[in-house]
């Protein structure tokens, strides 16, 4: 066990934190709005799908920056198309795909998840507008144009990326290496008997509800075609789980209303489906298998690249924890506290967003914001008005509980 996660973070970490790099990069060369400001008018959805497929977004960080897009005035379609296709790839999942499944799997994913993200983008734009369920969620306006960020900014956007998916990151490494270890050589081949597109179906039943990171899914995928799983059933596996799950359906559903998350899933099953089988009939998986089977390419920046990323990981769960043990003790010291539902987070950075926020704050000794349930916890002598206005602030919307 300990063996295979060595070999797994060998071959994870080089190119994800080359992703991380250039993650970093667009961010500080793009002018702030450069997105928002492409998704309006003709070919909307054409440009929000280009812009989408290699940006480094989760389905936990697409929500508010897709609905974000559709409260700033991009149409249905545009933003349709973006949450679509966003989540199921990005410059990260692209380079570590192509390490672990090889180059010809990992472009087929990026042309599957542009063309469903564009064919999802136009059938929105042909529904017809109804109410949405709950109001539009969204991540604040960031203000007037700025040409070029610092370097300082590209380091810390290439470190909130890892910040927001390190837990996934870590899941999907262990996942790989507990399937690798003790699964028996083969045992998925049952997965081939069903036959291309039912192991397609059966693969879908888990993803449609299972949330799993566009770049930690891939060890885990690659370490299931090892075991006999048929490369297009895995296909299915990495476009659908990173695109759907119970919290991207309730927000769609919140923000668009009904029939467009029908329009999302429909297109995300179908399509999903429809290019796994696609890959099987009409690309060689046996590639696929072979670059599967032969990893852990033990160079010496590999090496360094696993133990850098490591300690950067390790870091992160280290503060975490001194978070909450922190959040204790100001708990048990002071009293008084004020507790507020927020709407609109989705993963670890909206937390990180309005705990900020939060401490910003005069008077405020310590935060905690969850979901499941969506809560900040304020321990201090801060006033609630101003509890509530920095909730706002930060781009959500605090609520009763």
């Amino acid at each position: 066990m300990i063996q295979s996660l060595i070999d797994t973070m060998l071959e994870l970490s080089p190119w994800f934190l080359l992703g991380m790099a250039v993650a970093g990069l667009l961010h500080g060369l793009l002018p702030r709005n450069f997105v928002k400001r492409q998704l309006r008018g003709r070919f909307a959805v054409v440009k929000a799908v280009a812009l989408g497929v290699p940006l480094p977004l989760c389905s936990c960080g697409v929500i508010p920056a897709g609905l974000g897009l559709k409260r700033d005035g991009a149409s249905n379609g545009a933003s349709m198309g973006f949450l679509i296709s966003t989540p199921q790839t990005g410059i990260d999942s692209i380079l570590v795909s192509a390490s672990f499944l090889g180059w010809p799997f990992a472009l087929f994913k990026v042309v599957a998840a542009g063309l469903t993200g564009l064919l999802g983008g136009l059938l929105a734009d042909r529904l017809a507008e109804e109410p949405s369920a709950g109001g539009d969620l969204g991540a604040p306006d960031e203000g007037g144009e700025s040409p070029v960020r610092g370097l300082g900014a590209m380091v810390a956007h290439a470190h909130d990326l890892l910040a927001s998916i390190w837990r996934w990151l870590v899941f999907g490494v262990v996942v790989s290496a507990a399937i690798n270890t003790f699964l028996p050589m083969g045992t998925l081949g049952i997965f081939a008997e069903a036959g291309p597109l039912w192991a397609g179906v059966l693969v879908l039943l888990i993803s449609l509800p299972l949330y799993v990171c566009a770049t930690a899914s891939v060890p885990i995928a690659a370490a299931l075609v090892a075991n006999g799983l048929p490369v297009g059933a895995a296909l299915v596996f990495l476009m659908a789980g990173p695109a759907t799950n119970v919290a991207t359906i309730g927000a769609i559903y919140r923000g668009f209303g009904g029939r467009q998350l029908l329009l999302y899933l429909g297109v995300l099953i179908v399509g999903s489906l429809g290019f796994g089988l696609l890959f099987d009939l009409g690309i060689n998986p046996l590639s696929v298998h072979e670059h599967a089977q032969g990893l852990a390419h033990r160079t010496w920046w590999a090496a360094a690249s696993a133990l850098f990323l490591s300690a950067l990981i390790l870091r992160l769960a280290t503060l975490e924890l001194l978070g909450v043990l922190r959040a204790r003790y100001a708990r048990g010291k002071i009293e008084g506290s004020i507790e507020v539902g927020v709407e609109g987070l989705s993963c670890g950075a909206c937390e990180r967003k309005v705990e900020k926020a939060l401490l910003a704050l005069d008077g405020v000794a310590s935060v905690r914001v969850t979901r499941n349930p969506d809560r900040a916890v304020v321990v201090g002598t801060a006033e609630r008005d101003r509890v509530l206005e920095a909730i706002g602030t930060a781009g959500y919307r605090a609520l009763p509980l």
